[in-house]
């Protein structure tokens, strides 16, 4: 069952962002129809709001070696997230990363650092190296590294936000990330090899390619990816006995902790 848009909700989907601000004004539409729907995908929508906010700052204060490139990679990044969540709610075909994603919004059981990750797991594993290799195209592909490197040192220290905000959610988990290695292994190491592994790699592979080819690779790359988000919604016995309890402790409704991980 998917969720009922407005009619500002969906003119807002409809466009395509080309400004980060743009970016930003079409997050927040996001958000504001999850927290209406009582819908876990605003869950994602404000980690991803955060992030955007960062690279905005880090291109005013000069961080990046190319602000404008930058900008304009932050928004060819975003635009595929915003075109796979505008799909998903119009029922229209879209990758089977974002569809395992926003398929899991659908279940009681997931936590919402499981919702998180799974976002991750399709927009840096899939979409982030498409994105790079979209405004370098024609270019040298490796000019950008450095900026790229950058970007993966803004999402990776997402890792420790989340678990700051999913402690507001439940303080509990703090404590148990902490007594329980295994499941802090799950994610710390999961996070990271979202962040740094493979996306690079990735971007390089589609460099130079016709479209035909490109479209084989993302296709193969899909495939992959979804597959990988089977660690996210099955870690294992002892990680899903935790995330169980968790999911139990975790108090409010979704809007509610939406607007906990807003804060």
């Amino acid at each position: 069952m998917f969720n009922i848009l407005t009619s500002t909700a969906k003119e807002e989907l409809m466009k395509t962002a080309t400004t980060i601000d743009e970016v930003i004004a079409i997050l927040d539409d996001i958000i504001s129809t999850s927290e209406k729907n009582q819908d876990p995908l605003g869950y994602f929508a404000v980690l991803y709001r955060k992030v955007t906010l960062k690279v905005k700052e880090g291109i005013a204060e000069g961080f990046f070696d190319d602000g404008k490139r930058m900008e304009t990679f932050d928004v060819v990044f975003t635009n595929r997230y915003i075109s796979a969540y505008r799909g998903y709610q119009q029922q229209e075909a879209i990758t089977l990363s974002w569809q395992r994603a926003f398929i899991l919004s659908k279940k009681y059981w997931p936590i919402v650092l499981q919702h998180l990750l799974i976002g991750m797991n399709a927009h840096i594993s899939l979409d982030l190296g498409i994105a790079a290799a979209q405004i370098m195209k024609g270019k040298n592909i490796h000019d950008l590294k450095g900026d790229f490197d950058k970007i993966n040192t803004v999402l990776s220290s997402l890792v420790n936000d989340v678990q700051q905000d999913l402690a507001d959610i439940w303080p509990t988990l703090r404590k148990i990330l902490q007594w329980t290695k295994k499941a802090d292994d799950f994610l710390i190491d999961f996070s990271m090899n979202l962040a740094r592994d493979g996306a690079w790699k990735f971007a390089t592979a589609l460099e130079g390619k016709d479209s035909t080819e490109t479209q084989h690779l993302i296709q193969q790359r899909d495939t992959k990816v979804a597959e990988k988000a089977t660690i996210i919604i099955n870690p294992g016995v002892i990680a899903r006995l935790i995330f169980g309890i968790i999911r139990l402790g975790e108090r409010g409704t979704i809007s509610e902790k939406i607007e906990k991980l807003e804060k």
